[in-house]
């Protein structure tokens, strides 16, 4: 994918100067979000993108969008060390990474689909790559109760999707990957669109944001079925990675640097912003990872140099703790 396309999947907008904090409901006194780091990740064209957190251990791990290494971060670690080399088995970017129960880390290559490594050994189980010849931009993927994995492609309006039957079949030779849901009814013109995604704890339920146009969708995992869910407070432009819990929905706002909380409905059909948080020092925030109630951010810096404008970054680039959103 060129660099040119690169950037328009994240440019629109520009960054927020400014604290600005809105809530919603009866917690209107409540404190403004604390923004600290969390670790500091080794190389200066590190421009991060993607995190994962090991279920097991609670280690982070993070990849690099402008040389496709992977760091990580042990558990309590106040910095990262490279855990696979920038270039990898061939791959030139990271973006969205996920590690399972099973001790497999998922790291994305926009530009090619996704390689799945063993943790232990770091060693190369499998590569699923994206299927035609058309522009596809990977983007970002969520895991689901069963070990499914569910993949967004910004350049194309489909969510691929990897069985744990799938991810047997290609350990054992080339694969490609399934574009099981199709989201064209709802696409952005511009086809740039899909990016953050996460699975509800049942795996009935997808959730997809639409970074362009600021929607959320829900894909039903077994009929394929996709509803947009009717936002009320805000929107979800320029959102980019998700995460869920307990009914609740956190997004990140990469161009304007912003946080959102939001409580979904049961059914999934509707969600309500209960919180938006607008911070320059979020340095354009990509993704997110929840851990003991607090929210990892990847502080990303794209537009400090990066695919979304020219400059210098900040020394050393960080991953963020934001408390109370």
């Amino acid at each position: 994918m060129s660099r040119s396309i690169h950037r328009r999947t994240f440019l629109t907008g520009t960054a927020a100067a400014a604290l600005a904090v809105t809530v919603a409901g009866p917690a209107r006194a409540a404190a403004a979000p604390r923004i600290s780091t969390a670790f500091t990740l080794p190389d200066d064209r590190a421009y991060p993108e993607g995190i994962a957190l090991d279920p097991r251990t609670g280690d982070a791990y993070v990849g690099s969008y402008t040389t496709g290494a992977v760091y990580r971060a042990a558990r309590g670690s106040r910095a990262a060390e490279v855990f696979l080399a920038a270039g990898a088995d061939g791959r030139t970017t990271a973006n969205g990474l996920k590690a399972d129960r099973a001790g497999r880390l998922w790291v994305i290559d926009s530009t090619a689909g996704v390689d799945v490594y063993d943790l232990s050994g770091r060693t190369p189980l499998a590569r699923l790559t994206v299927p035609g010849d058309d522009p596809s931009f990977v983007n970002d993927l969520a895991i689901g109760p069963d070990g499914t994995a569910y993949l967004t492609d910004s350049s194309r309006p489909v969510v691929y999707r990897v069985t744990p039957a799938d991810l047997a079949r290609a350990r054992r030779g080339g694969a490609t990957l399934d574009a099981a849901y199709d989201l064209s009814g709802v696409a952005a013109p511009d086809g740039l669109f899909l990016n953050g995604i996460v699975v509800d704890p049942s795996g009935r339920y997808l959730f997809v944001v639409g970074m362009t146009g600021g929607g959320l969708y829900r894909v039903d995992t077994a009929s394929g079925a996709v509803r947009q869910v009717a936002l009320h407070g805000g929107d979800l432009t320029h959102g980019d990675g998700l995460e869920l819990a307990h009914g609740t929905l956190w997004a990140a706002h990469n161009a304007v640097n912003a946080l959102s909380r939001w409580r979904l409905a049961r059914d999934g059909s509707s969600a309500r912003l209960e919180r938006r948080f607008t911070d320059s020092a979020l340095q354009i925030p990509t993704t997110l990872a929840r851990l003991h109630g607090r929210l990892l951010v990847v502080r990303s810096q794209f537009d400090k140099g990066g695919p979304m404008g020219p400059g210098v970054p900040e020394e050393p680039f960080t991953v963020a703790w934001v408390d109370g959103i």
